[in-house]
């Protein structure tokens, strides 16, 4: 059966398996031949990676139109006001085009692993933990969002995507996951000839079928004319004939 690979991306590790520059990939993680990342994240983020070897479950997991839910635990400079809250909840006005509304939450902070390197502190400024939905992937996206609104993201964590948690696992872990009926690709279907098509062939079978059958048909024009050839033969005879029957 067709699996997910669920992964627990761990910080400065690429979404992706091969390595650049100092940079290390998920071959570092794990060996999965095949398989590719539906919906990266940063090297600085943290946090789930859905690995699949079907592009078209891959596409069914990242493409916008999909409109796939992707939550994220994010941990913000300061205190967000109930303002800031609504501009990222209607969306945001970026550089590549507003953002379309998001889910926005402020929450306590999430039963999370200690990162390393850690976090910036300054003593004189709180941070925030929010729980941000989006539906779109655009590069660096809720760390643009939460700066536009005056919150710098300070540590990004991924933990759902649709149906899929992180779960239990820690930065590094992963496991193996039956692919849902929903993503299951159906494959393509054969065209139906319509009734107006099936109709169409009937009846051009029916008049190659009525032609083959069909008698002969005469021409009567080539009847008429031998017909009047020999009565116009049969009267000069018998004037022939008249004419030797009077000499006599």
């Amino acid at each position: 059966m067709d699996s997910l690979i669920l992964v627990n991306k761990p910080m400065n590790v690429l979404s992706q398996f091969s390595a650049e520059g100092q940079k290390v990939g998920l071959s570092t993680v794990l060996s999965a031949p095949g398989y590719r990342v539906a919906g990266r994240l940063d090297s600085d983020s943290e946090g789930l990676l859905i690995l699949t070897n079907d592009g078209r479950v891959q596409a069914s997991l990242t493409e916008p139109k999909k409109k796939v839910w992707k939550q994220y635990w994010v941990q913000v400079e300061g205190l967000p006001q109930n303002q800031a809250l609504e501009t990222l909840r209607r969306g945001v006005l970026l550089k590549d085009g507003p953002t379309l509304p998001a889910r926005v939450d402020i929450i306590s902070p999430p039963a999370v692993w200690e990162r390393s390197p850690p976090i910036r502190y300054r003593a004189n400024i709180p941070t925030t933990w929010l729980n941000i939905q989006i539906q779109e992937g655009r590069n660096r996206q809720i760390r643009r969002m939460t700066a536009t609104v005056g919150h710098p993201t300070l540590r990004l964590v991924r933990h759902r995507v649709g149906d899929f948690s992180l779960g239990e696992l820690q930065p590094g872990e992963y496991r193996s996951v039956a692919l849902p009926s929903a993503l299951v690709p159906q494959p393509p279907q054969r065209k139906q000839v319509n009734a107006g098509g099936t109709k169409t062939a009937s009846r051009s079978r029916a008049k190659s079928e009525g032609r083959a059958n069909a008698s002969p048909r005469i021409d009567t024009r080539q009847h008429k004319a031998s017909k009047s050839t020999t009565g116009v033969a049969s009267h000069s005879g018998a004037k022939r004939a008249h004419k030797t029957r009077t000499k006599s």
